[in-house]
């Protein structure tokens, strides 16, 4: 088996029975803020793209490029599907030109043509991705791959399953706007930041101790920031506050954990798995070493050849004859209306200043949850505050986009504020900006709330519900006591095991008692 690694979470994955090319991702992507690093826009992409099988994993931007899908990769390729609750992925490949599809089934092993043989395990809650997340699972003449790329599974249970994984590739760095577009002190920014860089590479060496792969490949990020105004996000300024560590970052910290079977894949990269996956030969286009030695210089090369594409992106933002106000009245009312549980979980009014293009005047809107309308701000308080410029809006209108998490919110080109604890409800419902989006978060929402996880672990002298009440990773993995506070390592959240509260944002109370003396 061959794998070449061609940006990001990009690879092409080749065996005597079939290629295939996972996740291509090369032109920029959420309002022209992320760019792929290293750069891959070189590589010879008439040849990559022409394969047997395609697998985009999920609809975010950095996984699906559909310029560069239309443009490159072979209408001939069969796509592996994910088992997704919605049909978006599908219809938008189809768009593309795409008219094979192989519509998986979510952890069913399915034999290809040549022996070749595919899994692919989808997670489906509305906090997955855009209302989905996935992992790639291959094996062909006993060597056996797993793709996770930046899918979070509770566990890796299923895949172990199979039998050995001799190459596990999975995210290690940041893809996310916490902490950096926070209004905070900056010493606070740092700290929240080292917590999440922290947490990161736990996760991380979670995943990799539970699979045991031969070999370990870090991708999916992290993505390089080429815009001025978004320049201090790149991992370059000796902060240790900076979520978005490389590859090279990952080897390092690795080492420190015992680790060293990592391989990372530059593209044009390629790894020869030999001895049924025992033995791994790459070769790179350049040094490892010397190219992260050289990282701000090959940074600021791509800032100036990029920055015409940045700025003819800009230049396609403002839309002065909509009347935003009016708009999002008109889209986003019936859906308050249609909300229960997000509404619910929201629980107030979230404001929006929109900044002028010549920056002098600020619009203020509030979408009021509680009171299912759209508004102009009066002098109110508010659980969420977001300030960003008004063209930005415009065009998530223009271009009628449902997902402003997949497009503004990822852009990091907005600065927020907000009272109290983390709120996953406000991302979710403006992710969920269609009809289809929300009553399928409702109804997933509305069944996790009813079930009831009956299982319990130990914890010290605590007895605890085994499934995490955020998003039910196993907590006899993911679980870790201290004193009496709870962490899931899976995304970082904590509760408070004598009240049962979430610690890190609202609603999730986890069921927790004292367990019994002995005698």
């Amino acid at each position: 088996m061959r794998i070449t690694g061609t940006g990001h979470a990009s690879m092409r994955i080749d065996t005597a029975a079939g290629s295939i090319l996972c996740d291509p991702w090369v032109n920029p992507a959420y309002f022209a803020s992320w760019f792929p690093f290293p750069d891959n826009s070189q590589l010879d992409w008439e040849t990559l793209g022409d394969v047997d099988y395609l697998y985009v994993s999920h609809l975010h931007r950095d996984h699906f490029d559909a310029a560069h899908l239309k443009r490159f990769i072979s209408k001939k390729a069969t796509v592996l599907l994910p088992e997704y609750p919605t049909s978006q992925l599908e219809d938008e490949l189809r768009e593309l030109g795409f008219t094979s599809f192989l519509r998986t089934r979510s952890d069913e092993v399915h034999e290809l043509d040549g022996g070749l043989k595919v899994m692919i395990q989808a997670l489906i809650s509305p906090t997955d991705g855009p209302i989905g997340d996935s992992s790639l699972w291959v094996e062909y003449d006993g060597v056996r791959v797993l793709n996770q790329n930046d899918a979070r599974p509770a566990d890796l249970t299923r895949f172990n399953e199979l039998g050995h994984v001799h190459a596990h590739m999975l995210q290690f760095s940041g893809a996310i706007w916490y902490p950096m577009v926070y209004e905070l002190p900056e010493n606070a920014k740092t700290a929240f930041g080292k917590q999440k860089r922290e947490r990161q590479f736990d996760r991380t060496w979670r995943y990799i101790d539970d699979l045991k792969a031969d070999h370990v490949f870090p991708i999916a990020g992290p993505p390089c920031f080429l815009d001025d105004e978004l320049w201090q996000f790149n991992d370059i300024h000796g902060d240790e506050g900076n979520i978005f560590p490389n590859q090279s970052v990952f080897l390092t910290e690795y080492a420190k954990v015992g680790g060293n079977n990592g391989i990372v894949l530059l593209p044009g990269s390629v790894t020869e798995l030999s001895d049924q996956g025992a033995t791994a030969t790459t070769t790179h286009p350049t040094p490892i070493d010397e190219f992260f030695k050289n990282k701000k210089q090959h940074l600021e090369e791509m800032r100036d050849r990029k920055r015409p594409i940045i700025e003819a992106e800009k230049a396609s933002w403002r839309h002065p004859e909509i009347d935003v106000l009016k708009e999002l009245k008109k889209r986003i009312e019936p859906l308050l209306e249609e909300s229960i549980y997000l509404a619910k979980g929201v629980g107030g009014p979230v404001r929006f200043d929109l900044v002028s293009y010549d920056g002098d005047e600020v619009e203020s809107i509030v979408v009021d949850f509680p009171g299912k309308q759209v508004r102009p701000y009066v002098d109110e308080k508010v659980r969420y505050r977001f300030r960003t410029q008004r063209e930005l809006i415009e065009h998530l209108i223009f271009i009628d986009e449902g997902d402003w998490v997949n497009s503004l919110f990822l852009s990091c080109r907005f600065s927020a504020a907000r009272i109290g604890q983390y709120n996953e409800f406000v991302y979710a419902f403006f992710k969920c900006l269609s009809e289809e989006r929300l009553q399928y978060a409702e109804g997933w929402y509305d069944e996790h709330e009813k079930s009831v996880d009956a299982e319990d672990i130990q914890f010290g002298d605590w007895t605890v519900q085994r499934r995490c009440p955020h998003l039910k990773a196993d907590l006899s993995r993911f679980g870790i006591l201290d004193g009496n506070v709870l962490t899931c390592q899976l995304h970082g959240w904590k509760f408070d095991l004598p009240s049962g509260r979430c610690l890190t944002g609202v609603g999730h109370k986890i069921r927790a008692s004292k367990t019994a003396e002995n005698g």
